[in-house]
């Protein structure tokens, strides 16, 4: 992915198999992003592959170890556009150690309910991560086995 940064993040779910909660990071910083939820993760080093990326960055944000999952397919080749610059590839994750806390760059957690898209399409979402969150939600949705309660 030459010349574009690569961004990595995670949509953290309560369970990989059957997920019903997701879990959205709420920024503290920079100044033109507090207070706007996202995807917990962040950028890929240089020599870093995006999976050991996203593992890193979920350490350092949120203080746990998690399992990655399936990425969620992108609308475009290289990941979700951020901007002229960024691209963002996300990872269903599911914590496998540590209880998730606000420690860098947010400053609250909010777990919902994957069947509940009004409140989660009606947080104040980073712009750009409104298309992902819309697929992510699309792509949940398709899999939910017929005749599951939703309630």
């Amino acid at each position: 992915m030459t010349g574009l940064i690569e961004v990595v993040g995670a949509a953290v779910v309560d369970q990989l198999a059957d997920p019903a909660a997701l879990l959205v990071a709420r920024r503290s910083a920079p100044e033109h992003l507090a207070g706007l939820w996202e995807f917990p993760g962040g950028k890929v080093e240089p020599g870093e592959e995006p999976e050991a990326a996203l593992i890193r960055e979920l350490a350092e944000e949120l203080g746990v170890g998690v399992r990655l999952g399936r990425e969620l397919p992108a609308e475009e080749p290289g990941g979700w556009p951020l901007n002229d610059r960024a691209r963002m590839r996300v990872w269903f994750a599911e914590v496998t150690g540590g209880e998730p806390r606000p420690l860098e760059d947010h400053d609250e957690l909010r777990w919902f309910g994957l069947n509940d898209r009004d409140a989660i399409l009606g947080l104040a979402w980073i712009p750009a991560d409104y298309p992902i969150v819309r697929a992510l939600l699309d792509n949940v949705a398709a899999l939910v086995p017929e005749g599951r309660n939703e309630g």
